[in-house]
C-alpha cells in the first residue's frame, strides 16, 4: 500500500497495465475515503509536464480524422463504437487522476471529487471492456485518438482552464451524444450496451456538475465573471466541437444555466458561419 496521496495517484496515472490502472484508480478513491492517503508535503515527484500518461501498447493512436466510422448493423461495427467509448473512459481515468496529482493547491473537497470521478471512469471502462469481450473483441482491437489527453496537456498550467475545457466541454458533449447512440442500439436490440450507457450517462451528469462547480468557484475566487471567461477560453483554445444538438435536460441537471446554454448554441452557430465563410 502506498503511504500518501500523490505517489499513489502518480502510480495509477503512470500505470500502463490495462487491468491495473482501473484497479489502482478505484483503490486511490477507497483509501482516500478511509483516511489512508494523507497529503504528505514532501511527496515527490512535483507536478511536471506529462506528455503521455501510462497506457497499453494498443490501441494504436491515430489522428481523429483517421479513426474509421463503422455502421452499427454488424457486430464488428457495434464493437467499434463500444471501443471508441471505452477509449474515452480510459483517457478520462487519466484526466481525473492528473487533476488530483497536478493541482495541489486545491482543497480536500477537490481531491475527493476527482478521485471519485477517476473511480467511476474506471468502472465505466471495465463495464465497456466486458461488453467488448462478450462480443468477441477487446480494448486495443481498434484504433483510437489522443484528443482528450492533448487537452490535458494544453490545460496543465491552470486548474481553472482545465475545469472549463475538460468537464464543461469534452465531458458535456458526451451528455449530448449518448442518448442518440442508445436509441440506435435499442433499435438493433442491443439492450446490454444500452443498459451500460444508462449508468455511464447518469454518472457523467455528476462529473460535469463537478466541473461546473469548481470552474465557477475558481472564477469567483479570482473575481472573474464565469460566462465571459468561458466564452473567451473557447476562443483562445479554438474549441471546435460545439456543433450539433445539445441535451438541454442533462446539461441543466449538470449545472448549466439556460442563459449559458443559449450562449453556447449561439456561439456554435457563429463558429459554423465563420467556418463556412473561411
Amino acid at each position: 500500500m502506498t503511504s500518501s496521496l500523490y505517489p499513489a495517484v502518480y502510480q495509477a496515472l503512470c500505470s500502463s497495465d490495462i487491468d491495473a490502472k482501473p484497479r489502482l484508480a478505484s483503490q486511490c478513491h477507497q483509501q482516500w475515503l478511509a483516511g489512508q492517503l494523507p497529503r504528505a508535503v514532501d511527496a515527490l515527484p512535483l507536478p511536471h509536464p506529462l506528455p503521455a500518461p501510462g497506457r497499453p501498447a494498443r490501441p494504436q493512436l491515430v489522428p481523429p480524422f483517421e479513426v474509421p466510422r463503422q455502421g452499427l448493423g454488424s457486430v464488428a461495427g457495434r464493437a467499434g463504437l463500444i471501443h471508441a467509448i471505452a477509449h474515452i473512459e480510459f483517457n478520462a481515468i487519466n484526466l481525473a487522476l492528473d487533476a488530483v496529482w497536478r493541482f495541489r493547491d486545491m482543497p480536500d473537497a477537490f481531491v475527493e471529487d476527482w478521485l471519485r470521478v477517476a473511480a467511476e471512469e474506471a468502472k465505466h471502462f471495465n463495464m465497456l471492456r466486458g461488453r467488448l469481450q462478450q462480443l468477441g473483441f477487446d480494448y486495443g482491437d481498434f484504433v483510437g485518438h489522443n484528443s482528450l489527453w492533448q487537452m490535458a496537456v494544453d490545460t496543465d498550467h491552470d486548474v481553472m482552464v482545465r475545469m472549463a475545457l475538460v468537464p464543461r466541454v469534452l465531458e458535456a458533449r458526451g451528455l449530448d451524444a449518448v442518448p442518440p447512440i442508445q436509441k440506435k442500439l435499442a433499435a438493433l436490440g442491443d439492450a446490454a450496451t444500452v443498459a451500460i450507457l444508462d449508468q455511464i450517462f447518469e454518472d457523467e451528469i455528476g462529473h460535469v456538475q463537478i466541473g461546473n462547480y469548481w470552474f465557477t468557484t475558481l472564477c469567483d475566487a479570482r473575481g472573474i465573471e464565469p460566462l465571459a471567461c468561458f466564452r473567451q477560453l473557447l476562443i483562445d483554445y479554438e474549441v471546435d466541437n460545439l456543433r450539433g444538438a445539445y441535451n438541454w435536460e442533462a446539461r441543466r441537471a449538470a449545472g448549466f444555466s439556460d442563459f449559458e446554454l443559449a450562449m453556447l448554441e449561439d456561439f456554435a452557430v457563429t463558429r459554423r458561419r465563420l467556418s463556412a465563410g473561411a
